[in-house]
């Protein structure tokens, strides 16, 4: 069941829609999945391509797509870009966890199990995603980045062609400013990246380098218990689609064995989410379905809290802000 709501905040407003399986009972808790749109794509048409209500109703979770609106991008692109964006209690973070709390305190709808809320996203979606995963490390047990890019590849919209085409700056650079902004929160970000070798949007050059981002963050969040080499990954496992692309899935993990950041190189795969439906744009259905390997990556990984009740939780999370600073 798919129902239309509206985020309001002294940044404005913004609309998102939450899909609920038929079959959910309110006082039943489940995750709670954050799936950000590209550009020039609407929150309805990114469900559609992704097909993840389906997942969601195979596996009972709750999903809630965010909608940029043209007051704020005149092509709908989230501002991953954009400086007054890239940092927590501010901008489009701010709001998207907003719309989120909004969700938790909805108990009437919905029970969400505050150790299991997660964000996904596509191009400007995934770098959103990644800014979230830095700023919000508390509030996200794990994320994913499809066709996306680094922690502040940019700081702002001069240059952003160029980035997509060839990489940004030094992941291990980025790496630290991630870490950076996590602040007194930081721990590790469990990671899953698609990226397609053919994808003439976003170079793959930024799949590898928000993975080795990602590592780098990961590893000073970690105090250096988790330490991986992009080069040498744990497992390498390429499969093939009978009617569709090959691809390979790197893994790399703890010392315990745990699979902390997983990268999915898809073969022949362009700027589209992979094992997508056609009624949705920017989908190619002859990849392996990143809405299936988001789902079961993200149920192998959860915040490690104690229960809480989703109202304490928020007022826990957003004790020190200070107000939202306007979207440009």
């Amino acid at each position: 069941m798919l129902q239309q709501y509206t985020y309001s905040s002294p940044a404005g407003n913004l609309p998102y829609v939450v899909y609920t399986p038929l079959n959910y009972r309110a006082d039943t808790s489940v995750p709670l999945l954050v799936m950000l749109h590209g550009c020039t794509q609407s929150a309805a048409d990114f469900a559609a391509g992704t097909q993840m209500n389906l997942v969601a109703e195979e596996h009972n979770f709750i999903v809630v797509y965010p909608q940029q609106v043209r007051k704020n991008n005149s092509l709908y692109c989230w501002n991953w870009f954009d400086l007054a964006n890239q940092s927590r209690d501010h901008g489009e973070p701010a709001m998207i966890v907003g719309i989120v709390q909004d969700i938790l305190q909805n108990t009437a709808q919905w029970t969400i199990d505050t150790a299991r809320i997660y964000v996904a996203g596509i191009s400007a979606g995934a770098a959103m995603s990644v800014i979230l995963g830095a700023t919000y490390p508390d509030i996200f047990a794990a994320i994913g980045i499809h066709s996306g890019l680094e922690y502040q590849a940019l700081k702002s919209h001069h240059g952003a062609l160029t980035i997509s085409k060839r990489g940004g700056p030094d992941p291990l650079q980025q790496g630290l400013a991630a870490y950076e902004a996590m602040g007194s929160y930081a721990r590790i970000v469990p990671t899953i990246v698609f990226h397609g070798t053919k994808d003439t949007v976003i170079n793959i050059t930024n799949g590898d380098q928000v993975v080795q981002q990602w590592m780098q963050t990961d590893m000073l969040a970690s105090h250096d218990t988790y330490v991986a080499d992009f080069n040498a990954p744990a497992t390498a496992t390429t499969y093939k689609i009978p009617t569709g692309y090959a691809y390979t899935v790197y893994t790399w993990q703890n010392s315990r064995g745990k699979t902390i950041q997983e990268y999915w190189k898809v073969n022949g795969l362009g700027h589209a989410w992979s094992g997508g439906n056609s009624s949705g744009s920017y989908t190619d259905s002859r990849g392996p379905s990143a809405s299936e390997a988001l789902y079961a990556f993200f149920m192998h990984h959860s915040m490690h809290r104690k229960a809480i009740h989703p109202t304490a939780f928020f007022k826990h999370v957003l004790h020190n802000v200070k107000g939202f600073l306007p979207i440009k």
